[in-house]
């Protein structure tokens, strides 16, 4: 089986490790130089290069691949990852790693998510009911909820207020509900950081759990 990992960091090297040794192909992706270390895993391929643009991911030829992990510290970037891999793709195998538990609720198959991992989650069932992690209809075993939700994509006209700002100029006028979730910019998913430039012509991803798509519209482009 030949499966891609994102994130070099020590969860993406132990799970590497743990493939490689039986006898599955690895590739390793990390855009962080640091992260690289072709001696200490002398049998998985490394790519430097971010899993979160498309190019890198073309490059990587993923679509070659049967199952892909998405394992890096940051949930924006597993999303972003789990998304590509499934929908531009079409990767059978989508595995993502939840950072914060907070964030359950999105690691689903809407982000193109087949099973997701959290590690402090599962620690803590461990903890509290050992039964609900080896048993889905056990007391406290969870369920993902994103049937109340839906994705936006709204591409910024060229009039927008919005358009030669930051993320963070934005975020403070979103309607009550509504989550900035990535930025496309030229064909490159990025991660809406603060400092993440917006330009007109960008495709917003956002996710919704209200109507609010008027005042969406309204914030966006003004007067349209």
């Amino acid at each position: 089986m030949r499966v891609a990992i994102a994130g070099a960091g020590s969860v993406g090297r132990s799970i590497a490790a743990e493939l490689s040794d039986s006898g599955h192909e690895v590739l390793l992706i990390d855009r962080d130089t640091r992260a690289i270390g072709v001696d200490e895993l002398p049998r998985v391929e490394w790519l430097l290069a971010d899993a979160c643009e498309l190019a890198s991911l073309e490059d990587a030829r993923l679509a070659g691949f049967d199952a892909v992990v998405a394992a890096s510290s940051d949930d924006k970037v597993n999303l972003v990852v789990s998304l590509l891999a499934k929908r531009e793709f079409g990767v059978g195998r989508v595995i993502a790693r939840i950072n914060d538990p907070r964030n359950e609720w999105l690691f689903t198959d809407a982000w193109g998510v087949d099973l997701a991992v959290s590690p402090p989650r599962l620690i803590a069932a461990l903890v509290d009911e050992p039964i609900a992690v080896e048993d889905e209809g056990a007391p406290g075993a969870q369920e993902p909820a994103l049937s109340e939700t839906d994705l936006l994509e709204f591409t910024l006209p060229a009039g927008s207020p919005h358009a030669g700002r930051p993320v963070r100029d934005l975020l403070p006028g979103l309607p009550e509900g509504i989550v900035l979730v990535a930025v496309v910019h030229g064909g490159d998913v990025r991660p809406p950081s603060p400092e993440t430039p917006l330009a007109a012509g960008d495709d917003l991803v956002f996710l919704s759990s209200a109507d609010a798509v008027d005042e969406l519209d309204a914030l966006l482009a003004p007067g349209a």
